[in-house]
């Protein structure tokens, strides 16, 4: 069944315009002039896959739209259908009230056809991706009242397969995360959540594009920001899963930094969530203790260097003392990736 779009829009043009984009792309379209037609639309049971929803439109406007089409959702009991902005304007006020209100992204017009359909199909398959992990998640939970360790694992090594540079990141940093809330004295079951909530640190990686993500040379701008998105994309993606809501966080603070200057969110000390202080810490590691196509894995007194010196600024140093507590006892410096495996 191919993908349905709803595209709602005042202006005619715009509307035919988006219909002949996506429909070439075998998209299923439907279009409509004004928000109170969609309403009705969804009230008779019709569940699109997206709406491109247009900001400036008489009647009612976008963000209003959004908030209606909230609304009926609850009353209708059924999954958020994931919204698309459209503008003309570059505002940066505007996108800000619709990303608060829940729009997934902005698309500007007029229409860059390859972008278009990019934007949207990305969406949706980022949505089918939440869902279809919530549902996975919640079903073995039903089952076993607890996570799959197997599934977990298997998304983690999806999440590893994107990036040509890692081989078993997500892995490690897991195993990384266990050892240092063991010595920090986490109880076996805390110890396990960690572990499970550090195998998907990185979920939302696969919201960014591949030749980003692969890329050799330094990313521009609008590159990095998909980057620096990516912690935000992965909490959303998990935190669906009640059944473990440490989860999200640990996707979303992990690139906090101690000293305030990190992302996404830009907390510092103790307002970061502890799981995602340790998480932080392994993550550093194993970046530097691995192979990258560009260079070999830093020596070891060189990791160490880079973890000293980043204690209260860019890790926890109670965290930060664990890991080189770790090294010290690692003579041969067996706790970093092996060559075989890179």
């Amino acid at each position: 069944m191919s993908d349905w779009v709803v595209v709602v829009d005042d202006d005619k043009t715009n509307l035919k315009t988006a219909g002949v984009i996506l429909s070439r792309s075998n998209m299923r379209v439907s279009a409509f002039k004004a928000a109170p037609v969609l309403f009705d639309f969804l009230r008779q049971g019709n569940r699109p896959d997206l709406i491109l929803l247009d900001i400036i439109m008489p009647e009612c406007d976008g963000f209003e739209a959004l908030k209606q089409i909230r609304l009926l959702e609850k009353d209708l009991h059924i999954e958020e259908i994931p919204v698309i902005f459209l503008t003309a304007n570059e505002d940066l006020d505007a996108e800000t009230k619709g990303l608060s209100l829940g729009a997934m992204d902005f698309i500007k017009k007029p229409f860059v056809p390859d972008v278009l359909v990019m934007r949207v199909r990305h969406i949706i398959d980022l949505v089918r991706l939440q869902r279809n992990l919530s549902s996975q998640v919640e079903e073995k939970t039903r089952e076993v009242a607890d996570l799959s360790l197997q599934v977990v694992l298997a998304m983690a090594d999806v999440i590893d397969a994107k990036d040509t540079y890692t081989n078993g990141h997500s892995i490690r940093v897991a195993q990384y995360s266990k050892m240092i809330a063991a010595r920090y004295g986490y109880s076996e079951k805390a110890q396990s959540d960690l572990y499970m909530t550090a195998l998907l640190h990185d979920v939302g990686k696969v919201s960014v594009p591949l030749q980003v993500m692969n890329k050799e040379g330094k990313l521009t701008d609008e590159e990095f920001a998909y980057i620096k998105n990516h912690p935000v994309v992965g909490a959303g993606i998990l935190a669906n899963i009640k059944a473990m809501p440490l989860l999200s966080v640990g996707a979303r603070s992990h690139h906090e930094r101690y000293d305030g200057k990190g992302y996404p969110d830009g907390l510092a000390g103790n307002d970061i969530p502890e799981e995602a202080r340790i998480i932080a810490v392994a993550d550093a590691y194993d970046a530097m203790s691995s192979y990258r196509i560009y260079r070999d894995k830093l020596p070891q007194e060189e990791v160490r260097s880079e973890i000293v010196n980043g204690k209260g600024r860019q890790f926890d140093p109670v965290f930060a003392d664990i890991m080189l507590e770790m090294m010290e006892e690692d003579k041969d410096y067996s706790m970093s990736e092996r060559k075989d495996t890179a």
